[in-house]
């Protein structure tokens, strides 16, 4: 599998887009860059608000030719676990629960109805596939294939194959 415009940045902050693949694989590849040279001067791992704060100026940088790409970018660091949405235009808001492309008006139909602050990881990345799964059945830009990763404390790790494969059989069914 090539380069992907999502995953993770280091250990403790990782990052999906929506919008064109080559602007997201830019995009990427510099959070990549930036995180890794402030762990390297720092020694210690980049906040997520610094990332965060990071893509909001690459993004309003290039706002008379923007890239299209909206990116959320998330992780966990000394201050707790944290969320934040940049736009086309490097606008920034911190989200508990965020979905974006042309599928999240479906994605937001169930994360809104289920979606409990404090919910653990074991029920908040299930409920995430669900949300993914129902856009997928609804809206045919979203595509035919989803990624599911977690970011906690012990770190990123993604959904294994299996896990994906319980996820589809447990919402199959479900409209």
């Amino acid at each position: 599998m090539g380069p992907r415009p999502w995953g993770s940045l280091d250990e403790n902050i990782a990052m999906t887009i929506s919008g064109v693949v080559a602007d997201a694989q830019s995009i990427v590849d510099t959070l990549k860059y930036y995180t890794s040279a402030y762990r390297i001067e720092k020694t210690r791992k980049m906040p997520v608000k610094s990332a965060a704060r990071l893509v909001s100026n690459v993004l309003f940088a290039s706002r008379l030719y923007p890239y299209i790409a909206d990116v959320l970018v998330g992780g966990v660091d000394k201050s707790g676990g944290s969320m934040y949405n940049i736009d086309f235009f490097g606008s920034v808001s911190q989200e508990h629960v965020v979905a974006t492309g042309s599928g999240s008006p479906v994605a937001y139909g169930i994360l809104e109805a289920e979606f409990k602050e404090g919910m653990p990881t074991s029920r908040g990345y299930p409920l995430a596939a669900k949300a993914i799964l129902g856009a997928m059945r609804r809206n045919v830009a979203t595509g035919d294939h989803f990624d599911v990763a977690v970011i906690d404390k012990g770190g990123y790790r993604e959904v294994t194959e299996q896990e994906k494969e319980k996820l589809l059989s447990q919402f199959s069914g479900h409209n």
